[in-house]
């Protein structure tokens, strides 16, 4: 199988991820939660972890990135935890539901106002318009850094500039991004960075999380054991305790932080060069085939290892089923839960095939989905 569907999961990762995970199961206890060797042991994998993303992150504290299931409860997290009956929130048309259903959830629970940077077809956002949305008395701004539809980046700089101007706070989802993408929270004005673990941080699934920075307090999602203050009946406050109850994945923790050390040692920069270099060549490989037509703005190559297209009028899911049954080649079919976004290019009712690309991917690979694409279009 060529797994071209790394912006849902990544398949292939280090191999001392998967050493992690056994290793932890093997020998770690549950963190916090008695003052044996096996507990301490968990202790200090789990921080280790921190201590990495908060590098990567540019976090100022590792006690503020929080452990969670996935970016989605990361999302769901900051956004409950942080928008209140009433409120303005300014987020975009290339959001993933992650973003969108927690918004809408409070629009029609708590009244919120939600105001919406609108895509052209290239599946770009007039920043200007942002502006002036934000200008409106808005709470916060809730934004994706990379579409996982069609690789384009939000510029995440101007994004947080405009944020700290007019006293918005500043969500940022980074699913499709942390750890191929540098960023710099404190320089960027991001208030909320929320990560998954299994795609480019090349983690299992199962894990993900939040880094906050500064003081800011954030309603829990969640309450429960904790492991310290037992008689107390609210929650504590305090991060990482605060936003994490119960029992953390301290197993996929530890292979997360794996990941997150391969890239520390490979280099982002090299991981990323390679990720493009792929990406183009299959963008260059199939754009001037007959009956293709792709997605996103290719004007610039700072752009996320994905590339969603169609072929004549065939049903996505057709054409991915193909490439998987005949070829051999993973892909994603259908809306990729960007509902706004498919408006925006009028796919909703064709959807796009998207191949997206990861470290462990190959030139042969990529130029045996370019040759299936042209078989395809050719029938």
């Amino acid at each position: 199988m060529i797994y071209l569907d790394n912006a849902a999961t990544t398949l292939h990762k280090p191999p001392e991820v998967a050493e992690a995970v056994l290793q932890a199961m093997m020998h770690m206890g549950n963190s916090g939660r008695g003052a044996h060797e096996e507990a301490l042991t968990a202790s200090r994998r789990i921080y280790e972890t921190r201590e990495i993303l908060a590098g990567m992150f540019h976090c100022p504290q590792a006690q503020n990135v929080v452990f969670t299931l996935n970016s989605t409860e990361a999302l769901n997290t900051a956004i409950q935890g942080l928008i209140g009956p009433g409120e303005h929130v300014v987020t975009t048309d290339l959001e993933h539901n992650s973003v969108l259903r927690p918004l809408y959830r409070l629009e029609q629970e708590k009244g919120i106002r939600l105001s919406f940077a609108e895509s052209d077809t290239r599946g770009c956002i007039d920043y200007d318009r942002l502006e002036l949305l934000v200008k409106d008395n808005a709470k916060a701004i809730v934004c994706t850094h990379g579409s996982n539809l069609t690789g384009n980046l939000v510029d995440i700089a101007r994004v947080g500039k405009i944020a700290d101007t007019y006293g918005a706070l500043f969500i940022l989802d980074a699913s499709q991004t942390a750890g191929v993408f540098p960023i710099d929270m404190q320089e960027m004005h991001i208030d909320v960075l929320c990560f998954t673990g299994h795609k480019s941080l090349f983690g299992p699934q199962g894990t993900g999380g939040l880094a906050v920075c500064g003081d800011l307090e954030i309603r829990p999602l969640k309450v429960g054991g904790s492991g310290i203050r037992t008689f107390d009946r609210i929650h504590p406050k305090e991060l990482p305790t605060g936003l994490e109850a119960g029992t953390l994945n301290g197993h996929g923790i530890a292979g997360l932080g794996a990941g997150a050390a391969f890239i520390e040692k490979t280099g982002m920069d090299r991981i990323f060069r390679h990720e493009q270099r792929l990406t183009r060549t299959f963008y260059e490989g199939v754009k001037d085939i007959d009956g293709v037509t792709i997605y996103g703005d290719f004007s610039t190559w700072m752009r996320a290892p994905i590339v969603a297209l169609n072929i004549w009028d065939y049903d996505s899911s057709e054409v991915s089923d193909e490439l998987s049954q005949v070829y051999d080649i993973a892909t994603r079919p259908g809306a990729h839960c960007a509902p706004r976004l498919h408006q925006a290019l009028g796919t909703v009712e064709q959807g796009a095939v998207r191949f997206s690309f990861s470290y462990y991917n190959t030139e042969e690979e990529v130029q045996a989905a370019i040759d299936a694409v042209r078989k395809i279009a050719s029938e």
